[in-house]
């Protein structure tokens, strides 16, 4: 069993039936909506599917619900719009068709937080131009610094800029709104820049009376600046190389990454790499190099999960670009290089000492005795998270009558997730989960195991005893 799990994006190549059913089987474990490409009826249409898939399959397969977010793009432009470089360029809000010298933008406050001298890219950094003067209402005057062609809808990235947007634009008020009456595990907020981004959309999220998680996608200079406030307040993180590597300078990605990576195991926070893993495999069969070592050295960077985006949406190979991705995944795990900082808990006066305690020695314990796995009982998925994050040699299996976390889970590292709701005695429901897990061939006869739960088991508490056990 692999233990990085894969998000694959949903589109024309991927949303059949038969499909969805064949990338589950090749390694997905999260299938991504992206509401910016995707109207509310064609995702209820999905959502059903996978759910009805997941009943069918005995699989908890999750649902990533991925918010547009306030992105900012110029309006339709010319088929021979070439901008040259030193040529003035005009910026205006407003709807007409651009061109050459002067094209629309849909970010009505553009022109009064714009400043002389700073940056704009166009369609991910190809084009940049330099602002120099602005009118502060509607029109922004600029000097083409890199030209190109310029096409239709195409995004602007503002790097220097400190953008007045909300975090949460009118459609993405509607598509999470949407979202959470679906019932959605993941909800991803896109552009975030602070950490009160991510608690406005919970504070919607539990008004709505509702369970989703929360992904910040990292794609802006000040979400790194702010990132372990942004780590803390998240659920989960997503890397999305794509715009943050024209945000910043593309050189200072890779260690960005890295950081990331440590800060979620740190905080007991899943991490995504997202955009570009397999590009080439959107027309192609086979991978190239460089993009097989991107992928091992995100996994090796001890990343919960790698994400697929055009590969499986709109590209020719959607069901070879995951099997290349679960090859590469599991030989790397085999390898055994994943890293692996000890991070115990320590504070001990943390209502959770214990209970971390628990779950930072378990991991511990089971490279000593080499354990093949580690059995928890969990109601809210926290232990899973805890123990995930060590990231244990051993398999790591959560039990829970929680039936809502189950798919949520399916985005951790190392976790699979099973549904169980006879607890009786501590001896005798550990006898039953045992029992399941050997008769679903996932440990044999005589594997030593890890067994974590709370005393007494009814009242669903912190956990407070660990036990090693051995499979008879």
């Amino acid at each position: 069993m692999k233990k990085a799990k894969i998000v694959a994006t949903l589109g024309p190549a991927s949303e059949s039936r038969e499909m969805m059913i064949k990338l589950i089987r090749a390694g997905v474990n999260v299938f991504r909506i992206n509401f910016s490409h995707s109207s509310h009826d064609k995702a209820k249409e999905l959502i059903d599917r996978i759910r009805g898939i997941n009943e069918e399959l005995g699989c908890y397969v999750a649902i990533l619900a991925d918010l547009q977010g306030p992105k900012i793009r110029v309006g339709n432009v010319a088929a021979d719009a070439l901008l040259k470089s030193g040529d003035e360029f005009i910026l205006e809000v407003g709807e007409f068709e651009g061109n050459a010298s002067r094209a629309s933008i849909n970010y009505v406050d553009f022109a009064a937080d714009v400043k002389p001298g700073e940056r704009i890219l166009l369609d991910d950094g190809k084009l940049v131009l330099e602002v120099e003067a602005t009118d502060g209402d509607k029109q922004v005057r600029t000097r083409v610094v890199q030209g190109g062609p310029l096409r239709s809808k195409k995004g602007v990235n503002l790097p220097n800029t400190q953008v007045s947007l909300p975090c949460l634009t009118e459609k993405d008020e509607r598509d999470l709104e949407f979202a959470l009456e679906m019932e959605v595990d993941w909800v991803a907020l896109s552009f975030v820049r602070r950490a009160s981004d991510i608690s406005e959309i919970k504070a919607k999220i539990k008004a709505a009376k509702a369970w989703s998680k929360v992904i910040a996608k990292i794609e802006k200079p000040s979400a790194v600046t702010d990132i372990e406030s942004i780590v803390e307040e998240s659920d989960a993180i997503m890397v999305a190389r794509g715009d943050l590597g024209v945000e910043i300078p593309m050189q200072r990605v890779p260690l960005i990454q890295k950081m990331i990576c440590e800060l979620g195991r740190k905080h007991a926070k899943p991490v995504i790499i997202a955009t570009q893993m397999m590009e080439s495999m959107l027309n192609q069969i086979t991978p190239t190099r460089a993009e097989v070592n991107d992928v091992a050295n995100s996994v090796l960077d001890g990343a919960d999960a790698v994400m697929l985006s055009g590969e499986t949406s709109v590209g020719e190979y959607p069901l070879e670009v995951v099997e290349n991705m679960a090859k590469i995944i599991m030989h790397i795990e085999e390898s055994g290089e994943i890293r692996r900082e000890a991070n115990p808990p320590k504070n001990p006066n943390d209502v959770r000492y214990v209970s971390d305690s628990i779950c930072y020695n378990s991991s511990r314990m089971a490279e000593q005795v080499q354990a093949t796995a580690i059995l928890t009982m969990t109601h809210s998925g926290y232990t899973a998270f805890r123990i995930s994050s060590h990231r244990p040699n051993a398999q790591v299996f959560a039990f829970t009558s929680n039936r809502k976390i189950m798919s949520t889970l399916s985005l951790v590292w190392g976790v699979s997730s099973f549904y169980y709701d006879s607890f009786e005695s501590t001896d005798e429901t550990f006898r039953d989960i045992k029992k399941i897990i050997h008769n679903k061939r996932l440990v044999e006869k005589g594997d030593l195991i890890i067994k974590i739960a709370s005393m007494p088991m009814n009242e669903r508490g912190m956990s407070n005893m660990m036990k090693i056990g051995e499979i008879k």
